[in-house]
């Protein structure tokens, strides 16, 4: 199988697994998907904000259309453009700040997300990035220009029937927690885990006042395998941080226990729990069963050792490739 299709493949099986998990939401129509969270699904926002955190150059974008790198850390779509496609809508979700869009554009999904960002505040300062809470301004600005376009009926419509999805939290602990002094100080990890699930109750809880029903709140995936963890675990033959793995697991199970209360608490909220732990996990495991090719390429680190980069981990599922290595060790460009 040529390399350059089977990353959209596998893309395609994780988004088929992700629709699994909307049966009941698929069930009714869906006229727009709207988009909040970190690099999983930025589509170029952080093309237009002054942060390192970037993916506009190449090989980023080598599969999309036309070939050129657009911001999203993919070589080509990201999964909600596959979902939003599977949904019968637009093939890619615009990035709100893309000023080659305009809110007709935007009427069938539009991301907010910017990459490097997590739940708390602290972590999109690491990078200098798009906080969540800036995230949903933008959206409250998105309704308000909806409104003006549509008119307060069918901008209305819009905004109680589209699916609202969340994808960000990595960050919160690679980045920002086990990164950079400060809420490790303040914070044992169970202690940060529940802060940051209160952040994501208020969050989800925003959306919902704001007229969102329709919400898929995402887990974390296997993020003791990514990249750069791997790459950093030298001692560890450069295999996966189980301490890592476990962490997600656990973050996961009280994600879950947020959707399922406030299912219970909110009137009309049609939350679900989407975990790509599980599936990601078993593609990193059993790669040939996907169609994968697991093979990887020689580097050199800061102090010219070579070490080993899984590069098919980070085009596939991650979609960094060899500069998933960019800011820990910036030279090798």
């Amino acid at each position: 199988m040529a390399m350059s299709s089977t990353p959209n493949i596998l893309l395609s099986l994780f988004s088929i697994h992700f629709l699994l998990s909307l049966v009941k939401i698929n069930e009714a129509k869906v006229p727009a998907i709207i988009v909040f969270g970190d690099s999983s699904v930025d589509a170029g926002n952080n093309n237009y904000i002054p942060t390192i955190a970037r993916s506009n150059f190449e090989p980023y974008g080598r599969d999309f259309n036309g070939g050129h790198p657009t911001g999203r850390f993919s070589n080509g779509k990201i999964a909600t453009d596959f979902i939003s496609q599977a949904f019968g809508l637009k093939g890619a979700i615009p990035a709100y700040l893309d000023p080659s869009y305009s809110i007709s554009d935007f009427a069938t999904g539009v991301t907010f997300a910017s990459a490097g960002t997590g739940y708390d505040n602290s972590t999109s300062n690491v990078l200098s990035v798009i906080p969540l809470w800036k995230e949903l301004e933008y959206y409250k600005d998105y309704q308000t220009k909806l409104k003006a376009n549509l008119g307060d009926g069918k901008a209305n419509d819009i905004i109680k029937d589209a699916l609202y999805m969340i994808s960000v939290g990595t960050n919160d602990f690679l980045e920002n927690y086990y990164a950079v002094p400060g809420r490790s100080s303040q914070y044992t990890i169970k202690e940060y885990e529940n802060f940051l699930v209160g952040i994501a109750g208020n969050f989800t809880k925003a959306l919902y006042d704001l007229g969102a029903r329709k919400i898929s709140l995402g887990g974390l995936p296997p993020m003791g395998c990514m990249p750069l963890e791997r790459t950093g675990n030298l001692m560890g033959g450069s295999e996966c941080v189980n301490s890592y793995n476990n962490l997600a697991a656990e973050f996961n199970s009280k994600l879950n226990d947020l959707v399922i209360k406030q299912n219970k608490e909110l009137n009309g909220m049609d939350m679900v729990f989407s975990d790509p732990y599980g599936i990601m996990l078993d593609i990193i495991q059993k790669p040939a069963f996907y169609g994968m090719l697991y093979y990887s390429v020689f580097i050199y680190n800061c102090i010219a050792h070579p070490i080993t980069i899984y590069v098919w981990i980070s085009i596939f599922i991650y979609g960094k490739g060899l500069y998933e290595t960019y800011i820990y060790c910036p030279f090798l460009i």
